[in-house]
């Protein structure tokens, strides 16, 4: 078992596919999982065991088949011969097949016993479980329940598995195994001890597959390992189903070879040199050569979604290769995209890729809803080659005569007086946005008084004074409603009059004079009218900021950056020389003797 290849062991029979004959029997069988089963070594080692396992993972990536191996190591027993010292405890060092190995591997032993909770979901099956549990193993040293997807447990069959799931018979093991971890109870996980099952590395898996390619005499290009490698996701299983079809498909036999060219054609997918083509063509602006380079691969069976994401993939590595250069000397790389691949990432800005990322996300999207994809796919391309020839947000903003970081030189017109300073800045998307100013907050100050004031409460001068009180006292509901609905009439001392704007809560007057009260010590008489009043404060906020946004409209900067880029708007607009402006001036809230706000 040098290789951990051998085919598991039974009588002769009919073809079996790739993914059963080379399913692993042992630990030593398995590829990519080298934490879990170290952890496990350990365990048996020090007879730690425990009472109940759950593996989790993506599809193909051995769960089920660890379960078998688990339960063969619960009951390994190997007699005495030539020499040899009998073997009767838990182990994972299975060199041999032991006593009630075959059985197992074949699940047919009567100890260990599979279920499949997608079509055995309820409590009866579970209670079929947990009475059966209570007698000891008929042949062997435990008793090992393995249900494959436990997701799909209904509750009532969870909650019945609890109490013998946390005190199982010293006889009894249990190992679970799902794709979907989110879906089990917490108090199942709980009870559990959690191995993650991970997704098998491209080059580790290309390499299993070329040794499985030798044992069954068949000759295979590098190449194609790569693409069966890279189409099976880390999945071992789906890696052995795409083989097995790869030899059918090009009647491989003894001495016959599988060609990379020939599980393209036979899985839809492109040429990966034709790939980074198309990824050249489109990031040069090049659109006439990207449509024909990928109505080439479309005639020749490539399928259009799978052209986008192998091209959204190759964005993504050569992102990572710009950021993390070591990405490039990664085994799984053929050396073409290694070479191209940093060749395109020092060329390309982030800005760039960042954006040819979005635009193929997508673009993919489109496609899966989409009645004409081969056309779709193309007006993506046409997308993709556009962008690549915008520039980026400091390239455009150099073009229109600002400095380095965006700073404008110092013969560039004075910005309008109501957007001293105001600087523009470019969305990902291309479209311009003037970021806003931050909003000032209505100060409050606390200015001691020569009059004592009644119960020595604040005095309130002003609505907005009023207002900023709200917010000292964490009442953030009635501030924003004092902010949206208030159309002030009038205010005086222990007076106030006003209209309520459309939308306002029927019981705000109420609110506010309670409010009032409980934080001045004054009763206060607040009253509505039907009409009129002044605007809300957010009404007057959005006025000036419409007023501002007109101001910076006209400025000629602003204009070139509008007309640059059809369909832009100005969302909101940032003054970097407010601190020299003079300071709208602040609502005051006093308080009788230098007394501090209180918490409530």
């Amino acid at each position: 078992m040098d290789d951990g290849l051998f085919p598991t062991p039974s009588a002769p029979s009919a073809y079996r596919v790739l993914a059963r004959k080379y399913r692993p029997s042992s630990f030593a069988d398995l590829i990519g999982q080298e934490p879990m089963v170290r952890t496990l070594e350990n365990a048996f080692r020090l007879e730690r065991i425990h009472q109940a396992y759950l593996l989790t993972g993506v599809r193909g990536v051995g769960k089920t088949t660890t379960a078998r191996i688990l339960a063969r190591a619960f009951n390994y027993e190997l007699p005495a011969r030539d020499g040899r010292p009998a073997v009767s405890r838990p182990t994972i060092e299975m060199d041999e097949i032991g006593v009630h190995c075959q059985a197992i591997i074949e699940s047919r032993h009567p100890d260990v016993l599979e279920m499949d909770a997608a079509s055995h979901t309820s409590i009866d099956d579970v209670r079929e479980i947990i009475d059966n549990a209570r007698y000891r193993p008929v042949m062997a040293r435990m008793k090992v329940y393995i249900i494959d997807e436990v997701h799909m447990l209904s509750k009532s069959a969870f909650n019945g598995l609890l109490k013998t799931l946390e005190e199982p018979p010293e006889h009894v093991k249990f190992v679970f195994a799902t794709t979907e971890i989110e879906k089990v109870p917490v108090t199942v996980r709980s009870r559990c001890q959690r191995f993650d099952l991970r997704r098998v590395d491209a080059a580790l898996l290309a390499e299993h597959l070329r040794k499985i390619c030798a044992l069954e005499k068949v000759t295979i290009e590098p190449a194609a390992l790569a693409v069966i490698a890279r189409a099976a996701e880390g999945s071992v299983r789906d890696a052995l189903s795409l083989l097995d079809q790869a030899m059918a498909h090009g009647a491989a036999g003894e001495g016959a070879e599988i060609l990379a060219d020939d599980l393209r054609a036979m899985l839809g997918v492109a040429d990966r040199a034709c790939v980074i083509e198309l990824f050249e063509a489109v990031m040069a602006g090049s659109i006439a050569d990207a449509l024909k380079l990928f109505e080439d691969q479309y005639n020749a069976g490539a399928d259009p979604a799978q052209m986008l994401t192998e091209l959204a993939e190759f964005t993504h590595l050569v992102t990572r290769i710009k950021v993390a250069p070591q990405t490039a000397q990664s085994s799984a790389l053929t050396p073409e995209e290694s070479r191209r691949g940093t060749a395109l990432a020092g060329e390309l800005s982030l800005p760039a890729l960042s954006r040819a990322w979005q635009i193929l996300a997508k673009g993919i999207e489109e496609l899966r809803v989409s009645q004409t994809p081969y056309a779709a796919a193309d007006m993506v391309l046409v997308r993709l080659a556009h962008a690549a020839e915008l520039p980026t947000p400091d390239e455009a903003l150099r073009k229109l005569g600002f400095g380095q970081g965006g700073s404008p030189p110092p013969q560039a017109s004075q910005p309008p007086a109501g957007s001293r300073g105001a600087p523009v800045s470019f969305a990902a998307s291309g479209a311009p946005s003037i970021a806003p100013n931050p909003p000032r907050r209505a100060g409050v100050a606390a200015v001691p008084q020569s009059a004592p004031a009644p119960s020595g409460g604040p005095v309130l001068r002003d609505f907005p004074a009023l207002v900023a009180l709200a917010g000292e006292k964490r009442d953030m509901l009635l501030k924003l409603q004092l902010e949206q609905y208030v159309r002030l009439v009038r205010f005086e001392p222990l007076r106030l009059e006003f209209a309520l704007a459309p939308g306002a809560p029927p019981q705000l007057p109420q609110t506010l004079t309670q409010r009032l009260q409980a934080w001045t010590g004054e009763r206060w008489v607040v009253s509505t009218v039907a009409s009129g009043g002044k605007p809300t404060l957010d009404e007057e906020r959005e006025a000036r900021e419409n007023e501002r946004r007109s101001d910076v409209e006209r400025d000629p900067v602003v204009a070139a950056a509008l007309a640059c880029f059809p369909g832009a708007q100005i969302v909101a607009v940032r003054g970097r020389a407010d601190e020299a402006m003079p300071a709208a001036p602040e609502a005051e809230v006093v308080y009788a003797d230098g007394a501090e706000p209180d918490e409530d």
